[in-house]
């Protein structure tokens, strides 16, 4: 009997032995072509493995990370080549939101502490993106243009070394043929192909991309030149990694083939795992047997309850005319978002301005937080042109601005939807003695990501947009307390070059560069002087224009120049920031603001140049020449009534955001002083 324990345990030691050999030794490799039940893969994350063996990397949940890793390391080496294939399917909630994407990958470990969420799609952070010591090689499936990144579209393929700066990068497609390219849409929902081969001899790097019903194409989507032993350690670990942001999406791979030193075997289509079906369940056999006396109870209880039908369709009618049937995915239904907002009731209301009111919702089946913007479309264009803007401001994506997710159209309204914003507006952080307050590590975090997006729609977008209304309370805060710029009611699209024929002046006091209220037309030049005055707020804690008493008000450009006049530039700081702060960088963002408050137009910076000075990459202009409207901070209110009178003329300066300074301001001059 003990003989045959010790007879056992060497067999069992044998097999581990000869199994290390297989996962270590010249050749390794490996396939799932059934699935990943006995695959034994290392995970972490949100990822799981379905009941029908899909390997799910991420699920329906916010700014979340997945990983999955071969459990054994691989042995690499200078003369190792290697060669992966992979079918992967991307399912959003959404036609044309998604979350971030899909990246394979080669690691020194299976554990990748501190990776983010979001456009770090779980490879890396903040800190140590495009660090050589990283030894991460990675081919991206990228669904998110990130600005930040050098990414080409919000729909491409890349590869990269060390971080997410791709060393070569394409837009999503195949080659038919050496001349004829057809592009796939990576987040279609259909399942595709991925091959990575490396040539050690030529030192290439090959991917190439297909629909799954399509053999490999002759020619890579991208080749890079890279000597990849330089980059992988010796030991290393193959895998998946994915992210979402703010859309619920779930990231897929269906099967998975890899090979040292060879060509990895090929997968068979017909014996993947299926996914789950596009547009629901198929109907179940009971309802279709028992179709005939369920219609009979419907048509009884429809007479029995015709007169509230009719009048609850009355309550939930709304305009639909055929030329939105262009617009079909951004467009809601009316009655769904009265269900999410429970009626728009009082206490859904997040906040009210000139131009509506917002509130929270829920939406009754995807359970997706929303806010949902009630505005008049008492337009100037044509309802057709009006609803054409707000869909091709929908389209507009940039991780510093708030989605505009779809409209809806009912009687004398237009419903606006956005994603929700977890942590409110950023003004309530920052004035009328607030509960929280920021530190300037996210201040400066927050100020850089609202230049980051400004920049996108001034420089970036296939349409200038001019947002109009720059200003602490259009800053919103998600659930990581990142800068988003919203409420884009006020935006006019024109494009590249061309002079925008604004007819009358809206925005709000404080914020409204001088030549915009005497042209009366708004430019991204006015929008960084707005940009300016915001620069100040955040820094400062105050607003543009504070009430000093009933007939005196300060200007916050004209004290801050004043105390740079004197060499006392840092005593405007914010008095709750305490002592942690880096002088360098408030002095940075206080002289940025002055700048951009120039009074001349020309001489403000763009703001492609205002994000280069917030990441020191050019030192700043002179302020000896700097030109503001007035000349010293305690000027009066009477000196500059005629400006403020010239401004709040315009019904659309009506916002219930605006500073207790600017409602004793309404009053003084209704009054007549």
């Amino acid at each position: 009997m003990s003989m045959m324990k010790k007879l056992k345990a060497m067999m069992i030691l044998v097999t581990v032995v000869i199994s290390a050999v297989q996962v270590t030794g010249e050749d390794t490799s490996f396939i799932f072509n059934n699935g990943f039940q006995s695959a034994n893969l290392t995970m972490d994350g949100i990822s799981e493995i379905t009941p029908n063996g899909l390997l799910r990397l991420t699920n329906e949940t916010r700014q979340e990370k997945g990983h999955a890793f071969y459990p054994n390391p691989i042995t690499f080496n200078d003369s190792s080549c290697f060669s992966t294939s992979f079918v992967f399917a991307i399912r959003s909630e959404y036609k044309t939101l998604s979350g971030h994407g899909i990246a394979f990958l080669i690691s020194p470990a299976k554990a990748l502490p501190g990776a983010r969420p979001s456009q770090y799609l779980g490879l890396f952070n903040e800190t140590n993106n495009g660090n050589r010591t990283n030894h991460v090689f990675a081919v991206e499936l990228d669904t998110i243009l990130s600005s930040e990144f050098d990414d080409i579209n919000d729909n491409h393929l890349g590869i990269d070394i060390n971080g997410l700066k791709s060393a070569n990068s394409s837009p999503a497609g195949y080659y038919l043929n050496r001349s004829h390219f057809q592009n796939l849409s990576l987040i279609s929902g259909l399942p595709m192909q991925v091959w990575v081969d490396y040539d050690v001899g030529k030192k290439q790097i090959s991917v190439t991309l297909a629909p799954i019903n399509v053999d490999k194409p002759k020619t890579p989507l991208l080749t890079s030149y890279q000597d990849l032993s330089q980059i992988i350690n010796n030991t290393s670990y193959v895998g998946f990694s994915s992210s979402t942001g703010s859309v619920l999406t779930s990231h897929y791979v269906l099967g998975w083939s890899f090979k040292l030193n060879g060509m990895a075997q090929n997968l068979v289509i017909s014996k993947l795992p299926k996914l789950p079906r596009l547009g629901g369940r198929k109907k179940s056999m009971i309802l279709l047997i028992g179709l005939p006396l369920l219609s009979l109870c419907i048509i009884f209880i429809a007479i029995l309850s015709g007169f509230y039908y009719i009048s609850r369709k009355r309550k939930f009618s709304e305009i639909q005319e055929e030329w939105e049937q262009d617009y079909g995915a951004q467009r809601f239904k009316y009655k769904d978002l009265y269900v999410a907002t429970k009626g728009f009731k009082d206490r859904e209301l997040l906040g009210s301005g000139g131009f509506g009111r917002v509130y929270k919702g829920i939406m009754p089946i995807s359970k997706v937080e929303v806010a949902v913007k009630k505005v008049s479309h008492e337009s100037r264009q044509g309802m057709r042109e009006f609803v054409a803007e707000v869909v091709s401001i929908g389209r507009l994506r940039h991780r510093n601005l708030v989605p505009l997710l779809g409209y809806c159209r009912r009687k004398g309204e237009l419903l606006l939807v956005y994603d929700f914003m977890q942590n409110g507006s950023l003004d309530k952080y920052l004035h009328n003695q607030p509960r929280v307050t920021l530190n300037w590590t996210q201040r400066f975090r927050i100020i850089k990501g609202v230049a980051s997006g400004l920049c996108y729609l001034h420089e970036e977008c296939e349409k200038v947009v001019v947002h109009r209304d720059i200003k602490a309370s259009n800053v919103l805060l998600d659930s990581e307390l990142n800068g988003r710029l919203g409420d884009f009611g006020l935006a006019r699209l024109y494009d590249h070059g061309s002079d925008p024929q604004t007819t009358h002046v809206v925005g709000t006091v404080g914020y409204l560069a001088p030549e915009q209220t005497r042209t009366g037309k708004a430019t991204t030049r006015s929008d960084v002087f707005a940009f300016g005055a915001f620069l100040l707020e955040v820094a400062c804690g105050r607003r543009p224009i504070e009430q000093i008493n009933e007939e005196e008000s300060v200007i916050l450009a004209d004290w801050v120049y004043e105390l740079w006049n004197r060499g006392e530039i840092i005593m405007a700081k914010d008095q709750n920031l305490g002592v942690e702060y880096c002088v360098e960088e408030v002095e940075l963002v206080l002289k940025l603001g002055l700048v951009c408050s120039d009074s001349n137009p020309l001489s403000r910076p763009t703001m492609r140049q205002v994000v280069q000075y917030l990441n020191w990459e050019v030192p700043l202009p002179d302020l000896s020449s700097l030109s503001l409207c007035s000349a010293s901070p305690g000027l009066s209110f009477g000196r500059h009534q005629a400006f403020l009178q010239s401004t709040m003329s315009f019904p659309s300066f009506v916002d219930q955001s605006l500073s207790h300074s600017s409602s004793v301001a309404e009053s003084l001059l209704s009054e007549g002083r």
